[in-house]
């Protein structure tokens, strides 16, 4: 009984330090998004809260925070409150399977503690590709509930895109789950060990996984409705789309759950085709006890050249057509995603060692 609540305790604060991570990570990334946008183009971005605009974070959580939260005449009353919270939650719980630095076991008052993930599970990317495909109901729901035809639209637009871009997200990770024979992502990111030689991106042996990462990434890009992909809230023709009538703590909620699963997408990203926490070259590990250091260093600097890809394609591409988009999604990213599976499979079964 002791021993389970040591257990219970070490989780529930692994939980709150992963959390307290990500959501101070959501708040930097709304400033840094608006810094770095400015700067491409020739702008300052944020500059009146605090010393070149970095309270401003803080001044859009307050605003949020203390905003009336109006419910519309006519809307659902439990959906509308239920699915900000749909969307919210799948985002952030799919950060347990991720693996944050070396899988070691450390014992702590005598009960066995993995510090660097809080669950490793033997499916752990279906828990991921799984709870994803639940925050779609949220933005549905949401949508419908508004009572309002630009939210309604919002909401259909994003229920089709997330349904035919889903699907290359779980093939373009087949590839790498026929080379670690593993659904765990732990396991997947201790395979990459070794170098960037050896990360699935570039494993030249038996097939390099790069084009399935290309179109992970784009796939990926269309789950988070980002730009270009942002048809679901195109402010030019459905004001905010399935989010218009939200204001207030609730709208808070959508804008958290965008930014949580930018950063859950750049860590899949990261595990799955780029090392996890191994550093591009061995010697740039740190040895024995303090891997932990550089691995932590080098899995950050990973998500966050991930995330300024976000950024870097929001400044650079407009907005597909709704048309545009599920062509590209169905004709050029399917077929492609298909092909690397089924070239990857014939060359493992070939070179089943290498």
């Amino acid at each position: 009984m002791f021993d389970a609540g040591i257990k219970l305790a070490l989780t529930l604060s692994q939980i709150g330090v992963v959390m307290g991570v990500v959501l101070l990570t959501v708040a930097a990334l709304t400033l840094l998004e608006r810094k770095v946008l400015s700067w491409m183009q020739d702008r300052m971005g944020p500059m009146e809260v605090g010393p070149y605009g970095v309270l401003q974070p803080v001044a859009d959580g307050l605003k949020l925070f203390f905003k009336e939260d109006i419910i519309p005449a006519g809307a659902n009353r439990i959906m509308f409150s239920l699915a900000p919270i749909l969307v919210l939650v799948p985002a952030l719980i799919g950060f347990a399977v991720i693996p944050f630095g070396p899988d070691w076991t450390v014992e702590v008052l005598g009960v066995e503690f993995k510090p660097f993930v809080i669950s490793d599970i033997n499916v752990g990317v279906l828990y991921v590709l799984a709870f994803a495909s639940i925050g779609a109901y949220g933005i549905i729901l949401g949508g419908w509930s508004s009572n309002s035809k630009y939210s309604l639209l919002g909401g259909l637009r994003s229920a089709a895109q997330l349904i035919s871009y889903e699907l290359n997200v779980g093939l373009a990770i087949v590839g790498v789950l026929l080379l670690s024979g593993s659904l765990s992502l732990v396991t997947i990111s201790e395979a990459q060990a070794g170098g960037f030689w050896h990360w699935y991106a570039f494993d030249p042996l038996p097939f390099p996984q790069f084009v399935a990462f290309v179109v992970f990434l784009i796939a990926s890009v269309a789950e988070t409705n980002r730009v270009p992909f942002d048809l679901p809230e195109a402010e030019s023709e459905l004001v905010a789309g399935f989010f218009t009538e939200y204001s207030g703590m609730r709208f808070a909620f959508f804008f958290l759950a965008e930014y949580a699963n930018m950063i859950l997408v750049s860590c899949m990203s990261t595990v799955l085709f780029f090392g996890g926490w191994h550093a591009p070259v061995p010697f740039l590990q740190a040895p024995g006890d303090f891997a932990w250091i550089t691995g932590i260093f080098w899995f950050t600097v990973k998500v966050y050249g991930f995330l300024f890809l976000f950024f870097w394609l929001r400044a650079t591409l407009p907005r597909l057509r709704y048309d545009q988009l599920m062509r590209f999604g169905w004709k050029v990213l399917l077929p492609i995603a298909l092909g690397n599976v089924v070239v990857t499979s014939i060359l493992a079964y070939i070179f089943p060692n290498s």
